[in-house]
């Protein structure tokens, strides 16, 4: 039997159509992840996920692909071959530079920042960590964290900091209310624990080790992610 047939029958199995199955697909290939609570429509991509969750996993193998799913956190992040997996044993395989997006400096020092914020958040409690398991934070306590822990400040103008921010949240690190203004003090952006999965504990620590000496590494999927 062919992989095609395979496939269509374990669809058929979990009543799935295979157009449902190929949306799936495409979306962790572009943007590398489905979180349950970004959207209605990623809801639904990520209910249908669970419930094939092995063939996608035997899938995206055949190629190299690791799916890891946070069944706490509700979503599944795609890793190409070769990546470091925070938690996770290297694959053994050699990276595929084209499968991987060049991230700025900036995003990596903010996402730094992010997850020594998180951590932080964790082991305060209290009002900063939310019922979802995120941190809240304001977005001065992320400029601040940015120039005494890494070392680095925030883009100058406000139109590069918000910029950075819409990144950072199609990348689904963070989100914010559609009201949200920089200049507003009392706005929390929310930081998902999604940031896991990108900066490892050893990481962060290395970053701060280094005194905000940062490297710009490249992504772990090629993510076009939509805001």
């Amino acid at each position: 039997m062919s992989l095609t047939n395979l496939t269509l029958e374990r669809l058929d199995d979990e009543n799935i159509k295979l157009e449902r199955f190929q949306e799936i697909v495409a979306r962790l290939m572009a943007w590398g992840i489905v979180l349950r609570d970004a959207d209605g429509i990623e809801q639904r991509l990520y209910d249908d996920a669970r419930r094939i969750e092995g063939l996608l996993a035997e899938y995206f193998s055949v190629g190299g692909f690791r799916l890891i799913h946070d069944i706490k956190n509700e979503f599944f992040r795609l890793y190409a071959p070769g990546v470091k997996v925070p938690g996770q044993a290297d694959d053994g395989l050699e990276p595929v530079p084209a499968l991987k997006a060049k991230l700025s400096a900036d995003f990596v020092a903010a996402a730094l920042a992010l997850r020594f914020l998180f951590q932080h958040g964790l082991t305060e409690g209290g009002g900063k960590l939310a019922d979802t398991g995120e941190v809240l934070i304001r977005f001065d306590e992320l400029a601040a964290t940015l120039q005494t822990q890494i070392k680095r400040p925030l883009p100058e103008t406000a139109g590069d900091r918000e910029r950075l921010l819409k990144e950072l949240r199609r990348h689904r690190l963070i989100h914010f209310g559609p009201t949200f203004s920089i200049a507003d003090e009392d706005a929390l952006i929310a930081i998902r624990p999604t940031i896991l999965g990108i900066i490892s504990e050893d990481a962060l620590a290395a970053a701060l080790e280094a005194g905000g000496e940062i490297e710009t590494p490249e992504e772990n999927t090629s993510q076009g992610s939509e805001e």
